[in-house]
């Protein structure tokens, strides 16, 4: 039988694995934040959640994006699934996206990856792989991968999980889209920035990744300043949204999400992580705020581009 680890050897030996694997952020100290700060060059995307009320449909999506002057889009699975149902080609989607000079930057899909049940879990694992293939063929390339299945429950195995995302990321290596572990705040599981971190540093595997969120950040009680340990190949896509100061963290939910700037996020401190972490991320718009889905889609999406960039602007100069 083993020993078993200690404490101080766990945290030393998970931190080389992370160094190694470069999850962590080893150049860019709290100290180094002061100096000059690279120069953004953040890619603006449009989650699709931003303007879901609107039931546009895929094409309609697109165009909104594209006429509002984002540069990609972040789709759901369901809504792609749905004009294909339609008898839509993603052929033909891959060419209006291309043609209106956008990129499918991520894609936003529920698969139970993560689960305990074997036969769920395959089945899970089957279920992304459709889904990657739906997303390859459009251009997409990477897929958000929450903890679905293990939200309502505590004391889901980190250990088990990180090999279960190993085992969707050589789904991903196959259909050629990266899966990102997606923190959410709401959940029992991987509701913490660390939790997301330790799952994709123990993995094991060189294209792991996180997909953190402004909003699940503060809802699931992290800090905002663990970000500054992540390094350039850890978060690729960063989903961009701001909280108001009621309801309190723990009664907040997704409707209240508002825009960039519109709350009390600290986003001067947010921005300067980032771009110090990864100066050319993708900032994905993610709203659910029904008073936004009441309003017209294209100013929503205007909108929502304008403040994301302010408060860019405003933070980094």
């Amino acid at each position: 039988m083993n020993k078993p680890i200690s404490r101080r050897r766990f945290i030393s030996t998970t931190t080389t694995a992370a160094i190694g694997a470069g999850i962590l952020n080893t150049t860019h100290t709290a100290s180094a934040m002061h100096h000059k700060l690279p120069k953004a060059n953040f890619k603006y995307c449009l989650n699709m959640s931003t303007i879901r009320g609107q039931e546009l449909g895929m094409v309609k999506e697109v165009k909104a994006a594209a006429k509002a002057g984002y540069s990609a889009i972040e789709p759901w699975i369901r809504t792609i699934r749905g004009y294909v149902d339609q008898g839509g080609s993603l052929k033909d989607l891959k060419k209006r996206i291309d043609d209106l000079g956008l990129t499918a930057e991520s894609a936003i899909g529920f698969a139970p990856w993560i689960v305990d049940d074997p036969e769920e879990r395959a089945k899970g694992l089957e279920e992304a792989k459709s889904d990657m293939d739906l997303l390859a063929q459009i251009g997409g390339k990477r897929l958000a991968a929450p903890p679905k299945g293990a939200t309502k429950e505590a004391g889901l195995d980190l250990l088990a999980a990180a090999e279960r995302y190993r085992a969707l990321l050589e789904v991903g290596d196959e259909m050629g889209v990266v899966p990102q572990v997606e923190v959410w705040g709401f959940s029992k599981n991987l509701q913490r920035l660390g939790q997301a971190v330790f799952v994709a540093i123990e993995s094991g595997h060189p294209k792991a990744c996180v997909l953190p969120d402004i909003y699940h950040i503060y809802k699931s009680g992290s800090d905002f300043t663990g970000l500054k340990m992540l390094s350039k190949s850890s978060v690729h896509a960063f989903h961009i949204n701001d909280y108001p100061s009621d309801p309190p963290w723990e009664k907040i939910g997704d409707k209240d999400r508002v825009y960039p700037g519109d709350g009390i996020a600290p986003m001067k401190q947010i921005m300067e992580t980032l771009v110090t972490i990864n100066p050319d991320m993708v900032f994905s718009l993610e709203l659910f705020n029904p008073t936004y889905w009441e309003q017209d889609a294209l100013k929503v999406a205007k909108t929502g581009l304008r403040k994301m960039k302010a408060v860019v602007e405003k933070a980094l100069g």
